[in-house]
């Protein structure tokens, strides 16, 4: 089973939960297992899945922002992939910064992969959520499995999940961790071919829409202009300075709109040099800057 995500968090966790070393009791003496073996125990530790981490594809292309009728292996993605990386100031070594401007050719070397196992008639699990890029990178993938006649699976994260006494929302994948991942597999169904073609067409219509930034609004992507998200920087800065990583943070936590911190650092960038918002202390680490609203 080829599992497919759409940001590297994602990805990431996926692999474990197909390459886990795990523990069955059931026969004494207790038996050592790996979860990345094509074949699990009769009875495997809850919460893994069956198959190996080669099996998982990260398609991040960050379709839900910028023009994308230029093609997913364009110069233009893979530059904008990268300054959307490059806000992460955390980071910044040479190391660091080689890796990232790798990574549109990185996802391109993904897709390539996807498309063997595609042709090889492998069966493909869509894992996506309502956060615009998996939305869009959902939609997106669909166009290109309209080619196929691979069986193909979704798995939408829900909304909340209820577990004893509490109750867990999620905005995306990113917030499940490796062991949770098969806990949703009862969320799984098959996409017939007539739903596969109607995402594609929705594909279809964003593309001619081409508008700067996509966005899920009442459950449905529609295309929305640069500074549509802008409203939550605006609702948490004041003329008393503070961190950005501190503001970018209080919006990513109490904020249930799933746009990485890399977006809203970007959008801080451009009201800087709009001089709408003023830089109290310097930082080479844009993120340790310290910031406050611009005075009239």
């Amino acid at each position: 089973m080829i599992e497919i995500l759409f940001s590297e968090s994602e990805a990431a966790s996926m692999k474990v939960a197909k390459n886990k070393i795990g523990i069955n009791t059931v026969n004494e003496p207790a038996s050592v297992f790996i979860a990345g073996k094509k074949v699990l125990p009769q009875k495997p530790v809850t919460g893994w899945i069956e198959g190996t981490a080669e099996e998982v594809i990260c398609l991040g292309f960050m379709l839900d922002i910028g023009d994308i009728k230029e093609p997913v292996d364009s110069i233009y993605r893979k530059e904008l992939i990268y300054s959307m990386y490059a806000q992460n100031q955390w980071e910044q070594t040479d190391e660091w910064d080689n890796e990232m401007k790798k990574a549109g050719e990185v996802y391109i070397s993904e897709l390539s992969r996807l498309k063997q196992f595609l042709h090889n008639g492998e069966v493909v699990r869509i894992w996506y959520s309502d956060a615009p890029y998996s939305r869009c990178g959902f939609y997106h993938l669909c166009r290109i499995l309209e080619k196929y006649e691979n069986e193909v699976r979704v798995v939408k994260i829900p909304e909340y999940v209820v577990r004893e006494k509490s109750i867990t929302a999620y905005k995306n994948w990113s917030e499940v961790a490796a062991e949770e991942f098969a806990g949703f597999l009862s969320y799984e169904k098959t996409l017939s071919k007539e739903e596969i073609r109607m995402f594609a067409i929705l594909w279809s219509g964003l593309v001619e829409d081409n508008s700067p930034l996509r966005s899920v609004i009442n459950g449905k992507v529609l295309g929305v202009p640069e500074d549509f998200y802008d409203f939550q920087i605006w609702r948490r800065l004041t003329e008393k300075p503070v961190k950005e990583a501190r503001l970018i943070g209080d919006i990513l936590g109490y904020s249930q709109i799933s746009i990485g911190d890399w977006w809203y650092a970007k959008r801080i960038e451009y009201h800087i040099r709009q001089k709408k918002i003023r830089i109290v202390e310097d930082s080479v680490n844009k993120y340790a800057r310290t910031i406050c609203l611009a005075k009239d």
